[in-house]
């Protein structure tokens, strides 16, 4: 059962943070935390300064409306994984669309590790951000995102999500990109197609792994597990799964890959097995990163615009800022295209371009 604290007397004039703070006996910084809805407060604490504040009837007015006018003009990037280019193309244009409404992001690398997201969450809080953008490391509980909303603080998942339950996200849509691989693939005519990269860890890699699925099923193609083969998503480990699809019983033909970090390192395989990317084997990968038209022979890739997530997140989270209970949203931008290129394609599609796409589908 809660006590309520006995407010002593002697309290005049204009009451601040540190008059609060005697009468609970915490720290002025606790009291700012606590105005500020931080998780860092414990549950006991918060209350007791909590009722002072609600005794002195001082904060919730006047001081509270004052406290909502002190804009930071600041929100938290939080990347899963600033070494792959896509994220780093994506920070970079998030940065951008920010600084042109008058606002800085503070950047923070979670290396896909829960633990080191979390204690970067805790910090950009501490520093009083006003929003944060969140691309949730792999095996993100769902409670990361909830506790942000119980606490009132805006966030926008981004490229990936923990959880859709009346929250914001904006991504790409993972199952037509993939699907538009797999559909070209089979208008050249494979039928074992190999999936390099899949894995249960996010969001992204799930649903691409659904539209693989969706496009073999509705080209009348058994969906077999056998061809799915997850990895890491750095080319070093990708390269060293090639041995293990070349070995496969079904004997794939092409494949598609999670993105075009895993399609390099398996393009590099096959050249090291003696095979060219494009004639001997087909592959695809996702994302179009600027350097996918340098490699020999390019790279075929779904072409995932960073630079529209990025600005599509930016406007999300000021709207929320704006209007923290306003309803959530939920955008998914589709691809620009696949980019047909050498490593799957670009010279049959030549050779075939006599009988037309939509009769080779």
């Amino acid at each position: 059962m809660s006590v309520m604290p006995k407010i002593q007397g002697g309290l005049t004039g204009r009451i601040t943070l540190m008059d609060i703070a005697d009468q609970a006996g915490v720290s002025k910084s606790t009291v700012s935390l606590v105005l500020r809805r931080s998780p860092l407060v414990r549950a006991e604490t918060r209350e007791r300064v909590l009722a002072i504040i609600g005794e002195l009837g001082y904060v919730y007015h006047r001081g509270a409306a004052a406290l909502r006018s002190q804009r930071t003009q600041t929100v938290g990037l939080v990347i899963n994984d600033v070494t792959n280019p896509f994220y780093s193309e994506f920070t970079a244009s998030l940065d951008a669309a920010l600084e042109r409404e008058g606002w800085v992001a503070f950047f923070g690398n979670s290396g896909e590790s829960p633990a080191r997201q979390q204690m970067i969450i805790d910090r950009m809080r501490e520093q009083g951000v006003e929003g944060i953008v969140l691309c949730p490391a792999r095996e993100t509980s769902p409670e990361v995102v909830d506790r942000l909303r119980a606490s009132g603080l805006p966030c926008v998942q981004a490229t990936r999500y923990v959880t859709d339950r009346n929250t914001d996200y904006v991504g790409q849509d993972n199952v037509l990109g993939m699907e538009m691989a797999i559909d070209h693939l089979v208008r050249l005519g494979h039928r074992r197609i190999a999936f390099i990269g899949g894995s249960k860890w996010n969001s992204s890699a799930v649903e691409r792994e659904m539209g693989y699925r969706n496009a073999l099923e509705r080209h009348g193609i058994e969906y077999d597990r056998s061809l799915i083969f997850p990895c890491e998503t750095r080319p070093e480990v990708a390269l060293s799964m090639v041995s293990q699809v070349l070995a496969s019983a079904l004997h794939p033909t092409a494949a598609v890959c999670i993105n075009d970090f895993v399609a390099f390192g398996v393009m590099k395989g096959l050249n090291d097995h003696g095979m060219e990317p494009g004639r001997d084997f087909a592959v695809i990968g996702f994302d179009n990163r600027r350097d996918t038209a340098l490699w020999r022979p390019a790279l075929t890739t779904v072409s995932i615009l960073a630079e529209s997530v990025a600005q599509e997140t930016a406007n999300l989270l000021l709207r929320r800022i704006e209007d923290p209970a306003g309803e959530s949203e939920w955008i998914v931008i589709p691809p620009r295209e696949l980019v047909i290129r050498d490593s799957c394609g670009a010279w049959m599609s030549r050779e075939k371009e006599s009988v037309g796409m939509e009769a080779l589908g």
